[in-house]
């Protein structure tokens, strides 16, 4: 479910304007699902998708411990990129695979950068 998840949030997000600039940035303390553009801003996007809710939101899985790892991995990508002073945000993409199709949510400036 990640890359079909990944697949439908670029196509969200390219629908909105964003350009995306990379898919899956892996480095040894994990990964972030899509760096994009969005104007001036680059963003680091984690997508969750859910086939059901169950187990709550998609977007509630985005944990204080996930958001930090995400933090350092955008850090990395800034500094091996030289990107000082890159206005930068996190959005969460939240996807529910319900039977009348996806439910696409995107959540801009998901959380603040501790």
């Amino acid at each position: 479910m990640g890359k079909a998840g990944e697949d439908l949030a670029c196509g969200e997000l390219e629908r909105r304007g964003y350009e995306i600039i990379a898919r899956r940035y892996r480095r040894r303390g994990g990964e972030l699902d899509i760096i994009a553009r969005d104007g001036a801003t680059l963003v680091f996007v984690e997508v969750k998708a859910r086939d059901g809710r169950a187990f709550g939101g998609a977007a509630e899985a985005v944990t204080m411990i996930k958001q930090r790892r995400m933090m350092r991995l955008a850090l990395d990508y800034l500094t091996r990129h030289r990107l000082t002073g890159c206005p930068c945000r996190f959005d969460v993409v939240s996807i529910h695979l319900e039977a009348g199709g996806p439910a696409i949510e995107v959540f801009q400036n998901a959380f603040d950068i501790v």
